[in-house]
C-alpha cells in the first residue's frame, strides 16, 4: 500500500469504548472517533432514550455503528456489566478511552470519606478494571489503544480538590505501567492532560460567576482562567478529541507511555 492511498489516521473498522461520554469532552471524543470511521460505544448514567438521537446522528452522518451502555462504574459489578454490554452489541473494543470522572470540591479535613472512595472507584479503579477486561482481546489481535483522560491537575496540585488531583495523578502512573507491560503486544497506552475545557459543567460555573458577581461573559471567563492557561482561552473539546484520534491512529503506533498536556501552556509555567 502506497502513501498515496493510505490514510495514516483512519480507524475504519475499529471499535472504541468511551466512558463518561453522554456530553462534554467524552461526547466530543466519541464524535471525533466516529468521524474517523471508528465504531463507538458510549457510556454514562443517562436514560438510554435520551441518547438515541445522538446515536442515530452518528450512524447516519458517519456510517458507523454507535451504541450506548448505562452502567455505574463505582462498583466492580458495574465494570463487569459495562464490558459485557459492549461486547453484546458488537465486537469487543480494541480502543478504550477512560474518561468517566467524579469530582468533589472542598478542603481535605471536611471531605466525606464516602466521597473520597467514590472518586477512587470511578476515576481510578474503573479504569484499571476496564483495562483488565479489554487487554486479552487486544493482545490476541496484536493491536489496541488505551488512553487515560487525566488532567493538568495530574501534573500539578491545587487546593480544595484532593480526590481529583490524587486520582488524575495516579492515572498517569497507571498509563506508564500499562505501557511497560504491553510494549511488545501492538498496544499503546497514553494519557492526555487537558487544561480547562469549556464543557457543560464548566459553563455552569462560568454562568454562576456572571450571575453572582454581575460580570460579563468575557470578564467571567478571564477570571475563571486566571493563573491557569496563559492563552486566556478555554481549550476546545474538539481539539482534545483530535489528539485522541491521532493517538489511536496507525500514525501513533510508536507512541506509548506518553503524557500529553493540552492546556494552552499552563503546565509550562
Amino acid at each position: 500500500m502506497t502513501l498515496a492511498n493510505h490514510n495514516p489516521h483512519s480507524l475504519q473498522g475499529r471499535r472504541a469504548l468511551i466512558t463518561g461520554s453522554t456530553d462534554g469532552l467524552g461526547l466530543a471524543i466519541a464524535q471525533g472517533l466516529a468521524e474517523s470511521g471508528c465504531h463507538v460505544a458510549l457510556h454514562g448514567l443517562q436514560d438510554a432514550a435520551l441518547m438515541s438521537p445522538v446515536l442515530e446522528h452518528m450512524q447516519t452522518e458517519h456510517g458507523i455503528q454507535a451504541s450506548y451502555c448505562r452502567s455505574d462504574l463505582s462498583t466492580r459489578q458495574g465494570i463487569e456489566d459495562l464490558h459485557a454490554q459492549v461486547c453484546a452489541t458488537g465486537k469487543a473494543p480494541d480502543i478504550l478511552i477512560n474518561n468517566a470522572v467524579m469530582r468533589h470540591f472542598g478542603p481535605i479535613e471536611t471531605l466525606p470519606f464516602e466521597d473520597w472512595q467514590q472518586a477512587l472507584n470511578v476515576n481510578l479503579s474503573a479504569a484499571f478494571g476496564l483495562i483488565q477486561k479489554v487487554l486479552p482481546n487486544m493482545k490476541s489481535q496484536v493491536w489496541g489503544r488505551i488512553i487515560q483522560m487525566t488532567s493538568v491537575y495530574g501534573l500539578r496540585g491545587t487546593a480544595q480538590r484532593v480526590d481529583y488531583v490524587t486520582t488524575k495523578t495516579a492515572l498517569i502512573g497507571l498509563t506508564r505501567a500499562v505501557a511497560a507491560e504491553t510494549v511488545t503486544d501492538g498496544i499503546t497506552s497514553n494519557a492526555i492532560c487537558p487544561g480547562s475545557v469549556l464543557t457543560p459543567g464548566t459553563d455552569i460555573r462560568v454562568l454562576d460567576m456572571m450571575r453572582e458577581r454581575s460580570m460579563s461573559r468575557e470578564e467571567a471567563e478571564i477570571e475563571f482562567l486566571q493563573n491557569k492557561q496563559p492563552t486566556q482561552r478555554f481549550v476546545r473539546a474538539q481539539d482534545v478529541a483530535a489528539s485522541v484520534v491521532f493517538l489511536c491512529s496507525p500514525a501513533a503506533s510508536e507512541i506509548t507511555g506518553h503524557v500529553l498536556p493540552i492546556d494552552g501552556g499552563w503546565s509550562a509555567l
